[in-house]
């Protein structure tokens, strides 16, 4: 097999969505940090919006992008919190997975901290292939061609092999 068409983790990125509750954003920021050890940022609107009462620069979620062997290892313990089974809805035509956790006391190695209560958090997974830099760097920035880009069925069968999980049907 070509090595240029073999996919890889490009990043793994947490979030915690929390809306205009301070409180609930804080305690998402320690949930971050107790899963990884790293201290995630805090995501700000742009837009006004008086209905939900937002406004441009007010802190709504946080969020945290890890990348290379700490993206693998967290994903692994994020996947047993799935029971390494993701549903065929996870996957998009781009090569990324996205999927929930209800509850960060699900993941092995998180104990339960009564101050936080019960949260979930958003787990997003960027595939890429080697090659995929054209598309970043400064000089001659080019698309990807077509026939390089990860399909939905590369980035199912590249999770099956690396991490074991189980595609299931949607429900």
């Amino acid at each position: 097999m070509n090595l240029m068409q073999i996919p890889r983790i490009e990043k793994l990125t947490l979030n915690i969505g929390a809306g205009k509750d301070q409180t609930r954003l804080e305690k998402g920021i320690q949930v971050i940090k107790m899963l990884t050890g790293i201290e995630p940022i805090k995501t700000v609107t742009v837009q006004r919006i008086p209905t939900w009462g937002l406004r441009p620069g007010l802190p709504i979620g946080c969020k945290l992008t890890l990348r290379k062997s700490k993206a693998v290892e967290i994903l692994k313990r994020l996947l047993k919190a799935k029971e390494n089974v993701l549903q065929v809805g996870h996957f998009d035509n781009a090569g990324s997975i996205s999927f929930g956790i209800k509850e960060y006391i699900d993941i092995p190695g998180a104990t339960y901290d009564p101050k936080i209560g019960v949260l979930g958090l958003q787990v997003c997974v960027t595939l890429e292939k080697p090659g995929f830099r054209i598309k970043k760097r400064k000089l001659e920035v080019k698309k990807i061609p077509k026939r390089h880009m990860i399909s939905k069925e590369e980035a199912m069968n590249f999770m099956q092999k690396e991490f074991g999980v189980k595609i299931g049907e949607q429900a």
